[in-house]
Parts: C-alpha cells; sequence; structure tokens
C-alpha cells in the first residue's frame, strides 16, 4: 500500500462531495489540514486527524493541495484571490489539484497564476455523486503535466476507483463536458424506456431491477 504521508495535503472545500473525499484520504493515513468557509463543516474531520485552517494561505506551505468548491468565484477566491492559497508570499504548494466542476477560463487563469509561483496544476473533475463519493466509487478525468499526475495518482486511487489523464491543459475540463452531456443521454433514455415498460404493464421497481442487474446496469444507475 502507498504511503500517503510522504507528502503534507491541504484541503479547499469540505462541502457534500469535499468532505468525504478528504474523509478518504485520513483515514487511509495522510496528513491533512482542511479548509472551509462555513469552518463548523470541516471541523468534523479533526475525530480522523485533520488539522482546520482558519483560510486558504495557511495552507500554502503544504506539499499539495487539493480544492473541491461550487463554482468560477469560489475557485478564483480560494486560488488567487486575497488569503488565496496561491497569495501566500512565502510559500505556494508544490501541486494544486482543482476537483471541482468550473469552467475552462476560471481553470486556465489559475493555472496561469499557480504557474508564477512554480506550483504545478491538475484539473481533476470527478464524475460522481455524493452517495458514489462515499462508497469509493468516484472516478477523476485530469490534465496538465504528466509528472504531476503520476505524483497525485495514488491519492486518485485512495479516494474513489482511479483517474484517467487526458492530456494537458484544460482537456479534463472538456472531457467532464462531454460526460455530462452523455449522462444527460442516457438519463432521456432510461426515462423514457421506464415509461414504455410501464405502459405495457410492467412495475417500475421491477424494471429499473432488471436493468441495474443487466449489461446496462452501471454506477451512473444504481448511484443517480
Amino acid at each position: 500500500m502507498t504511503d500517503l504521508k510522504s507528502h503534507t495535503i491541504g484541503w479547499i472545500g469540505t462541502g457534500r462531495m469535499g468532505f468525504p473525499m478528504a474523509e478518504h484520504l485520513l483515514k487511509a493515513g495522510a496528513d491533512l489540514a482542511a479548509y472551509n468557509r462555513t469552518k463548523a463543516k470541516a471541523e468534523p474531520l479533526g475525530k480522523h486527524g485533520a488539522k482546520i485552517a482558519a483560510k486558504p494561505a495557511d495552507l500554502a506551505g503544504r506539499d499539495i493541495v487539493f480544492t473541491m468548491v461550487t463554482a468560477d468565484p469560489d475557485l478564483l477566491a480560494v486560488t488567487t484571490g486575497a488569503g488565496g492559497v496561491l497569495a501566500n508570499k512565502e510559500h505556494a504548494p508544490k501541486i494544486l489539484v482543482d476537483c471541482s466542476t468550473v469552467s475552462e477560463e476560471a481553470s486556465a487563469e489559475v493555472r496561469a497564476a499557480a504557474e508564477k509561483r512554480g506550483t504545478a496544476m491538475l484539473a481533476a473533475p470527478v464524475s460522481g455523486n455524493g452517495k458514489a463519493v462515499k462508497a469509493g466509487l468516484m472516478s477523476f478525468a485530469v490534465s496538465g503535466p504528466r509528472a504531476a499526475f503520476d505524483q497525485i495518482l495514488p491519492y486518485f486511487k485512495t479516494m474513489g476507483r482511479g483517474a484517467s489523464y487526458v492530456g494537458e491543459g484544460e482537456l479534463s475540463r472538456i472531457v467532464k463536458i462531454c460526460h455530462n452531456v452523455y449522462l444527460g443521454i442516457v438519463a432521456q433514455a432510461m426515462a423514457e424506456v421506464t415509461v414504455l415498460a410501464e405502459q405495457t404493464g410492467v412495475p417500475r421497481h421491477a424494471f429499473l431491477d432488471f436493468l441495474n442487474n443487466s449489461v446496462q446496469g452501471s454506477i451512473f444507475t444504481r448511484y443517480k
């Protein structure tokens, strides 16, 4: 098993997705300090050994910092904003890993700021919802420097089913968009075929049980 204590970890964002992700790392022995805008949401990680930071900039001395926030403004605030992890004049993390679902433009802006500080950035949006994250069934699409990806891979594998390296820059953001479009098509198709089955007299629960146990069954059909 990989020793996750070889690097110090900073974690920003302990909401519905971020909390269980950080929790997986802590339970695997990672040295992790966490920040959340609402401090009370991060404090329960303390029982697993997490240190609680007062602001993102306090995590700048950590080797690796993960961010898992809601939207573009939130990512910019915790990275390049006043008190952000990249705004600390004395320290900067070696690697910044953003797992949020944000725009290509916001991601590129943070990447440029990270490069000025000598920080390698990985864009690593997640496939999976809160239930999948808790079950350790999430996965990552990752883009950025390959050497950084190779270093972070054990952490990805600890949090979920693994990660797919898709190239440099912001390519993983494009992959996430394609992924979400595909899920939308699947959801629409599932709804239509389920209604068709019901109209012929098949109970909905019976049809969905069959679907989940067939070759068409997936993490998506079980957890969505």
